[in-house]
């Protein structure tokens, strides 16, 4: 599995592969740009954490849900 390379894989092997970049990268987008926005009252934490956390961690998506779940305050 490790020596495979693009083109042997197969035509929808390859097309999820680039599915979840896309929603991972968007996942990721939408988290920073809602940090951009929202004052640092209304984040749980500080916004120099979640930030490299949402950006740096490879969780298959799941840093900016944790965003999105846990990281902001309720108004």
């Amino acid at each position: 599995m490790a020596g495979r390379k693009w083109s042997d894989l197969s035509k929808s092997t390859r097309r999820l592969i680039i599915v979840a970049g896309v929603a991972e990268a968007s996942l990721k987008a939408a988290a920073l740009v809602d940090m951009k926005r929202r004052p640092a009252s209304q984040i749980r934490g500080s916004k120099w954490v979640w930030a490299p956390a949402v950006t740096v961690i490879n969780s298959f998506g799941l840093a900016p849900l944790a965003y999105f779940v846990f990281g902001r305050r309720r108004g």
